[in-house]
């Protein structure tokens, strides 16, 4: 297919999910395809991202586990958690993934460049560490995202803090962890490291947090955060970062109201960006829109013809799924014989708190300023599970429906399983079922999730919304 003109029929910068997928999928069409990545070939999701973290939320709740077991009646010994030997086994379960990354990619016949590379060009990539150039037919712009902090100026003592980069490069267990952010990288690991017995602080700008979520689920997280043991302090920023000596702590933070909060690890979680910067987007005459992000249209193309993005450097859906599928459906377009795009509405999703939320569709406020009149569904209950333990953990579930054709367009859950849970009804909302088609819908006892068929009663609120 390699037009004559051109080293390459596509180019791929990025090699995470979405890029990896894409050029995947170009080179198995015949493209010559070459990809680049300046850090490791995997991604955020694969290197620094949802699959460690998530093997971090596992080690987490074993702690919950231990405790559960002995109340169930299991005679058991804990003789305390190993981190350096739980992130030795995490770390070598991320090369190993990344290693089948590499592999695919050249069973695919695809060229890997491990290192960065810039726009030079509409039609030109350049390697910054080689010095190499090509000119290529069409280039993929796959960079993803990446964490995001204030400038020294902002924050004085910044430069004292981790990100969730870094975060998973700690090497011992801090004793007290401060987080600056309530979305859900902050919650994540607010819960992860409370379960591993790190005295945990988070600090959030708002009063609630996961801010875009729907209400009942982000007052659900907000209570689970504080039973799980960890301090919240909410309408409160940093004001500066100190160094101190002869303290239990070697970090004081300062907070905007003058409260002192004391840390050994100081992680940000306050939000991320597209990683355009340095990217030579100017030189291809690529447009940004505000945050950095890549313009583009449905079909991932930018202004550029022969220029495309996908993934999180887009700012649609940050999610690894939808990566994938947009590159997809970008090889798949341009390269193969079916051309499609992806779909960005009712993809469902997971936060991996403890217990976990699983959501997709709208959220009620969405739903009521989209269509008006919607009927809400809700129910808060104790699992069974927890009929024999100490705990005060609860469930919620919620529904809402519109009213006028009786369609599910939003499901919200707060459950241990969420994210198993909202996986499958994703494919009942994104079908366009109705609130019938649940109510037909027989249920599996005894389950949390029977709960998701059963509710009948419509929820009246003491106060009318809005």
């Amino acid at each position: 297919m390699a037009d004559a003109q051109y080293d390459y029929d596509l180019f791929v910068i990025g090699a995470g999910s979405g890029g990896v997928r894409a050029a995947r999928i170009a080179a198995q069409a015949g493209a010559k395809v070459a990809i680049a990545e300046e850090y490791r070939v995997g991604g955020t999701c694969v290197i620094r991202g949802c699959v460690p973290k998530k093997f971090m939320v596992y080690a987490s709740d074993y702690g919950h586990k231990i405790k559960e077991a002995a109340e169930y009646g299991w005679q058991v010994e804990s003789n305390g958690f190993d981190f350096p030997k739980f992130m030795s086994s995490m770390h070598a379960e991320v090369d190993r993934l990344s290693a089948i990354y590499l592999r695919n990619l050249a069973n695919a016949g695809v060229e890997v460049f491990e290192e960065r590379a810039e726009l030079d060009g509409p039609n030109k990539v350049v390697l910054k560490e080689t010095g190499k150039s090509f000119t290529v037919d069409k280039i993929l712009i796959a960079t993803g995202g990446e964490p995001w902090r204030p400038a020294k100026e902002d924050l004085p003592g910044v430069e004292h803090t981790i990100t969730s980069n870094e975060i998973f490069q700690l090497k011992e267990l801090p004793k007290y962890l401060v987080i600056a952010g309530g979305g859900y990288i902050a919650c994540e690991f607010a819960h992860v490291f409370a379960g591993l017995g790190v005295e945990t602080c988070l600090v959030y700008r708002g009063d609630t947090v996961l801010n875009g979520f729907d209400y009942d689920v982000r007052t659900s997280v907000h209570e689970g955060l504080k039973e799980a043991g960890v301090r919240v302090i909410t309408n409160r920023t940093f004001d500066r970062i100190d160094e101190v000596e002869g303290e239990k702590c070697p970090y004081k933070i300062t907070l905007d109201d003058e409260t002192e909060v004391m840390a050994d690890v100081i992680m940000m979680a306050v939000g991320r960006r597209p990683s355009t910067n340095g990217l030579g987007c100017d030189k291809a005459g690529v447009e940004l829109d505000q945050k950095g992000a890549v313009i583009v249209d449905d079909a991932s193309r930018t202004n550029v013809p022969n220029i495309f993005a996908v993934g999180d450097v887009t700012d649609r859906i940050a999610l690894t799924p939808v990566a994938i599928r947009e590159g997809h459906a970008f090889s798949d377009s341009i390269f193969g014989d079916d051309e499609w795009s992806f779909e960005h509405d009712n993809v469902a999703s997971a936060v991996f708190v403890q217990p976990e939320v699983g959501t997709v569709g709208l959220s009620e406020a969405e739903a009521r300023k989209k269509f008006g009149d919607v009927d809400i569904y809700k129910t808060r209950f104790s699992p069974m599970k927890t009929a024999l333990l100490e705990s005060s953990e609860r469930v919620m579930i919620k529904l809402v429906v519109k009213q006028d054709d009786q369609k599910v367009v939003g499901v919200h859950i707060v459950s241990p399983d969420a994210g198993e849970m909202i996986q499958m009804i994703g494919v009942a909302v994104k079908m366009g079922a109705t609130k019938a088609d649940f109510d037909r819908t027989c249920a599996v006892h005894p389950t949390i999730a029977e709960e998701i068929v059963t509710l009948r009663q419509k929820w009246v609120p003491d106060v009318e919304p809005g």
